[in-house]
């Protein structure tokens, strides 16, 4: 790749550091329900599954919303999307708490989901790659981050508040969090990217309408969507389910809070790391290491049941599976110009959310089933090992990773 002018300045740190501060508080909102599932189930008087399918329908919500919200992102300023997308999470808190059922199904699945997180999560991820060029791989890995912040910071505090105020008094708070740090942030922050670099110069990808590892540009995406749904179907099983999966084992909510901020703190440090890896080695092959590592500390997870061994597997979960999702995203920048990335980035997205929906339903299901979280763990295990297949399809495709050339500073 020839040499040219980068687009990367201090400001696009600035900016990245905007928007992980933004999705540190808005990733926070689905683990109220993580967190307060058992007091939400019996508190309604319904079985675990429907708490489960709330916090599915989050993210079902999420990846949908991103594809119709990126587009208006693109057209009128991420700064409009996600001002909007705020407002909307904190309403959706709010209602999950009016009503039974339905109150939590329209406030996780329409507004915190779809018109809330749906503007904020795939349309931020694309326009903070716009800001990059030679450390995009990094920058991705730091705002996606925001997820595992918010998993170190929110689900002890949510824990405590349910135990003292109740589940509904904790959601409405948290509405009001989101309203006061997101609209803020927006609107002093997220101003236009940089325009693109000139064809041939740093960042500018390939030619429209080239094909992508020998194969037709959709039939890539198509893979890459289904890739990323089955790595997700397991990721979401220890994320959704853990802190009831101790309470089973007979471990206080507490302590189970706890694990997951071992886990998500894991894997907001991890996920640097992968950042950095992916930069190096491209984001394909990050994407299968990762996914190894998440398929071994997964059936890990069936090995034991005393709390100081599944601290210690949370914590290698965390360091093993951070670094999947941004490296879709930079394989997706890799692969095809910069011009289809408001659309494509969404709807690869979405096939990941999508996963992270189905996984989490599937546990809250297969318990009320069997009483156990192992059979869906075992399933978890067997997504992971065809994501590992896909990925390597692909891999197998890719030419040899050249080297690409730097401006000096």
């Amino acid at each position: 790749m020839q040499a040219g002018v980068s687009i990367e300045t201090p400001a696009s740190w600035v900016v990245a550091f905007a928007c992980l501060a933004i999705l540190s508080v808005t990733y926070g909102a689905p683990l109220v329900i993580v967190v307060a599932l058992k007091p939400i189930a019996a508190d309604l008087d319904v079985p675990r599954s429907v708490p489960a399918l709330a916090s599915a329908l989050a993210s079902f919500g999420t990846g949908l919303g991103g594809m119709p919200l990126g587009w208006l992102a693109e057209r009128f300023g991420v700064r409009r999307t996600t001002i909007f997308g705020g407002l909307m999470a904190a309403a959706g808190l709010m209602v999950a708490t009016t009503g039974g059922e339905w109150g939590l199904y329209v406030g996780y699945g329409l507004l915190l989901g779809f018109l809330g997180n749906g503007a904020m999560n795939a349309p931020l991820m694309t326009y903070v790659s716009r800001w990059f060029d030679r450390r995009r791989g990094t920058a991705l890995a730091l705002i996606t981050s925001g997820q595992y912040v918010a998993g170190a910071i929110w689900p002890t505090l949510f824990e405590i508040g349910t135990a003292t105020y109740g589940w509904r008094a904790t959601s409405i708070a948290f509405g009001v969090v989101e309203i006061v740090v997101i609209v803020p942030l927006a609107f002093i922050f997220l101003r236009a990217p940089p325009a693109p670099p000139l064809a041939g110069s740093l960042g500018a990808g390939p030619m429209v309408g080239a094909r992508i590892l020998g194969l037709s540009p959709n039939v890539v995406m198509i893979l890459l969507s289904l890739a990323i749904f089955l790595c997700c179907v397991p990721m979401a099983q220890p994320s959704v389910h853990l802190v009831s999966f101790c309470t089973d084992l007979g471990f206080s909510p507490g302590h189970g809070a706890a694990m997951l901020s071992v886990l998500l703190g894991c894997a907001f440090i991890s996920r640097q790391f992968w950042g950095w890896v992916g930069d190096r080695i491209g984001g394909l092959w990050s994407i299968l290491l990762g996914s190894a590592c998440q398929a071994v500390t997964l059936a890990l997870f069936l090995t034991t049941q005393d709390e100081i061994g599944l601290f210690a597997i949370s914590a290698a979960f965390g360091l093993g599976f951070a670094g999947i999702v941004p490296n879709y995203i930079l394989t997706l920048r890799e692969l095809f110009p910069a011009s289809e990335a408001g659309w494509r980035v969404p709807v690869v997205v979405f096939g990941g959310l999508l996963g992270m929906a189905v996984g989490g339903w599937m546990g809250g299901a297969i318990y009320d089933g069997f009483g156990s979280y192992a059979p869906s763990f075992a399933i978890g295990v067997g997504s992971n090992l065809l994501n590992l297949g896909v990925i390597g399809f692909l891999l197998l495709r890719q030419p040899r990773r050249r080297p690409v050339m730097r401006v000096m500073a």
